[in-house]
């Protein structure tokens, strides 16, 4: 039966993988990856040997005409991405979206989201948040943080982290200095770690003490 898989890879650590992806992934018949170099190392860990094809940004707007003829062919497709789960924040929502459009079925597996941790882990209220992904680079980056000032419910970001300081200053600026705030980075791997504390404090320790790898920021909404 023709399907699209949606599966979540490990955001670090190998172990968060399950049985039930590693399995889907043997028995599709072709994998679609973010980078077939970093996913290679992946499904070469779990000795899977299963067809992989690259399915990024770059191309995604073009290829999904054929993957969709494939999958209507028969064909049972999964869809990974570098690390996380596919769609939030990664290639994803535009071949969901026209897979739905053709009547295919579509399942996401449960697995690694990286918000989710630095969600629980800064302490804030969780029964309502917001995930805001990457904040606008340049176009519209005054007037959504303009907006999520007034935002009630936590708030969550992704960011790099060359762009880290940039955006603590601006959470400093529009959220006012005092605002509790919750960096998480490395989720998952060996030198994971959690910084909470207002923006200024967290703006000041990473000032003296420039950050590495994958971060995730939760923000406590305006009381």
């Amino acid at each position: 039966m023709s399907k699209l898989y949606l599966v979540p890879t490990p955001i670090g650590n190998l172990e968060d993988m399950t049985f039930r992806a590693i399995n889907v992934l043997k028995d599709v018949d072709f994998i679609l990856a973010e980078d077939t170099r970093t996913s290679g190392k992946l499904l070469k860990h779990f000795e899977i040997t299963t067809q992989m094809h690259s399915h990024h940004m770059h191309n995604e707007h073009k290829s999904i005409d054929g993957i969709v003829q494939r999958i209507q062919g028969g064909e049972i497709c999964a869809l990974i991405s570098d690390a996380g789960t596919p769609a939030i924040s990664d290639p994803g929502f535009l071949l969901t979206r026209a897979c739905i459009q053709h009547h295919i079925d579509v399942e996401c597996l449960p697995g690694a989201t990286a918000f989710v941790p630095a969600l629980v882990n800064s302490g804030f209220p969780n029964d309502r948040f917001v995930f805001e992904g990457f904040l606008p680079v340049k176009k519209g980056r005054q007037t959504r943080l303009k907006l999520l000032s007034e935002e009630t419910r936590t708030m969550i970001f992704y960011e790099s982290p060359h762009k880290l300081l940039k955006t603590l200053s601006h959470f400093a600026e529009y959220f006012g200095e005092e605002r509790l705030v919750s960096v998480s980075r490395e989720l998952t791997k060996m030198f994971e770690e959690t910084k909470r504390g207002t923006t200024k404090e967290v703006l000041k320790y990473y000032t003296s003490k420039p950050p590495k790898g994958e971060i995730v920021i939760v923000v406590e909404g305006k009381k």
